[in-house]
């Protein structure tokens, strides 16, 4: 069962709060009594309950103004109530602005529609780099006055080179990656800096039509449709949480560079959305799955 309330919110001071926990009852009378008597005044809530797990999950956003309890010393007041009832939570606050790092190779639709949704205000954060294994977008970078950094990657130059780009994330203070139809894979060492804020974008054929030139495989099956998929990265390649998906209707008038161009389309839509998403600390993840509360 779903259930949410919402109304327009104006301020940009409010808690958010993410949690998931064993379901039982009295959590969303505990939760809502802690924002009371605290003062706090409620202006989004979202639950989700998993059935089949047993797992409640909850998306509440309140108020700090004339909250009694300082922001700095939230988390801690919250604690006991969060061991109560052995939840899995995070707290976050509206008016922070992250920080996000775009890994790109050569092609540029994902970027350029990222930077450009930024400039417009659409994507609340800062992009303080760009991270390449190829120097062909650099000049897209220098049009939107981010930084480029090229880090060329084989073999034997792998683990160096990303024991590098870390650095680079980690002097820039990066919050979360968005890999923007970046074409190496991440090593189980740098995924582990950035667990569950590592964002991919693929077309959906996997499965099927795995390896290259996968719309020219889809072609010759005279797909109906085609998509994208927009996750978060683990060590299993392509099958990390699902953030946002979806699909485009394709006939045999299509060409191959129909079909990619149609891809390419859906792949920017796509991306855009899970990184709203993200931003808008809307996810919550759970095993290999996620809860969006939009």
């Amino acid at each position: 069962m779903d259930t949410k309330t919402s109304q327009k919110v104006e301020s940009d001071n409010n808690a958010i709060l993410l949690l998931s926990c064993p379901d039982r009852k009295g959590i969303v009378a505990s939760v809502s009594e802690f924002i009371y008597k605290n003062n706090g005044n409620i202006v989004h809530a979202d639950q989700h309950l998993d059935a089949l797990g047993k797992i409640f999950f909850m998306r509440v956003e309140w108020e700090l103004q004339d909250f009694k309890i300082p922001r700095q010393g939230l988390a801690h007041a919250f604690i006991p109530l969060a061991q109560k009832f052995k939840m899995d939570w995070n707290l976050r606050f509206s008016d922070h602005i992250p920080k996000m790092a775009i890994f790109v190779s050569k092609e540029g639709h994902c970027l350029y529609d990222l930077l450009l949704r930024h400039r417009a205000g659409e994507l609340r954060s800062e992009i303080p780099l760009i991270v390449s294994n190829h120097p062909d977008l650099k000049e897209v970078a220098e049009n939107f006055r981010v930084e480029y950094l090229t880090y060329p990657i084989d073999r034997r130059t792998k683990a160096t080179q990303e024991k590098k780009e870390l650095a680079e994330l980690e002097a820039h203070r990066i919050e979360f990656i968005v890999l923007a139809r970046y074409m190496q894979i991440l090593s189980p060492e740098f995924i582990s800096h950035f667990k569950n804020r590592i964002i991919n974008i693929h077309h959906s054929f996997l499965p099927a039509f795995v390896g290259r030139r996968p719309y020219h495989q889809a072609h010759e099956r005279g797909v109906k449709i085609i998509g994208a998929t927009a996750h978060y990265v683990t060590e299993e390649l392509d099958k990390g949480p699902i953030i946002e998906q979806d699909v485009v209707r394709v006939s045999h008038r299509d060409s191959v560079e129909d079909l990619i161009r149609k891809g390419r389309d859906i792949e920017k839509v796509v991306l855009a959305r899970a990184v709203r998403l993200h931003l808008e600390n809307k996810i919550l993840v759970y095993g290999n799955k996620t809860v969006i509360f939009d």
